[in-house]
């Protein structure tokens, strides 16, 4: 109950940053978006229709696409989402702040929405529009999630040069990659972890090292090699980025010639790690 109870509230701080981005920073600087909102956005400069209004109806027919292909938390938390998202767009509309440097506001508006958006979707929502098509993008194609929805974003934030003009959508532009930079740092978390793998002669010597110094444990792969058929043990290490440069020079001291792989991971669980019960 707890965690469903956080992972609510963060569906509410989401849908009101991202409310804040959009009517604060990017209505009153002429500035484009992405996705549904980008297109609510256009028909407000066009034709002065509430953005609100208009998100709600195109996000209800994009949930209509998505119901059957997303799982059923994603659903509940991105109707919920869509309906305070729209609520806070209605409540923020006369909402201003006295700036009128372009460039900050432009940083801002990345940073809030790219935020929001984040917080949404580390929970599992999503704000429909073209999240949804990022987690499906994510879910059948492996992408991932903040450059996939960078992706389409993009493509409406083009097609609005016809009515902000070029300049605007350069700033448009800038927004959306501050907003995927920060929707990323959120979603991936603050110390993201690396995952090594290391084959080397010296293997005993290595993973001792790593369990006396670095107080990590190590995992003993299997292997051969395919060209000379000779057996070989891989080492398989799960740290922290900050311990990269520890764990290279404990390998550069026992086997100058070891094959080390350093991966990027998002989320590591287990002991030393986070609690997958979490």
């Amino acid at each position: 109950m707890k965690k469903r109870v956080y992972e609510l509230f963060m569906l509410l701080v989401g849908a009101f940053l991202f409310a804040l981005a959009v009517n604060v920073f990017i209505i009153p600087n002429d500035f484009g978006e992405g996705g549904v909102t980008g297109v609510s956005i256009i028909l407000f400069y066009l034709l002065q229709w509430s953005p609100a209004l208009v998100g709600f109806t195109l996000n209800g027919i994009l949930l209509i696409i998505g119901y059957k292909l997303l799982d059923k938390k994603t659903i509940i938390y991105t109707v919920i989402t869509v309906a305070f998202n729209s609520l806070f767009l209605y409540l923020t509309e006369s909402w201003s702040i006295n700036s009128s440097e372009p460039v900050i506001n432009a940083i801002f508006a990345g940073l809030l929405a790219g935020g929001g958006i984040g917080l949404i979707i580390r929970v599992g929502g999503t704000t429909a529009g073209t999240t949804i098509l990022a987690r499906l993008a994510n879910k059948y194609w492996d992408w991932n999630i903040s450059y996939a929805l960078l992706f389409f974003d993009l493509i409406v934030a083009g097609l609005s040069v016809f009515v902000i003009g070029i300049e605007k959508v350069m700033f448009t532009f800038v927004i959306l990659f501050i907003g995927t930079k920060a929707m990323e740092f959120i979603i991936e978390g603050v110390n993201p972890k690396k995952a090594v793998t290391i084959i080397s002669a010296e293997h005993e010597r290595i993973a001792a090292k790593v369990t006396e110094l670095m107080d990590r444990g190590v995992t003993v792969l299997r292997g051969y090699g395919y060209y000379t058929g000779e057996d070989k043990n891989v080492l398989y290490i799960a740290i922290s980025k900050q311990e990269v440069s520890m764990l290279k020079k404990i390998v550069r001291a026992e086997d100058k010639n070891a094959f080390v792989t350093i991966h990027d991971v998002r989320d590591v669980f287990g002991e030393g790690f986070i609690d997958i019960s979490k």
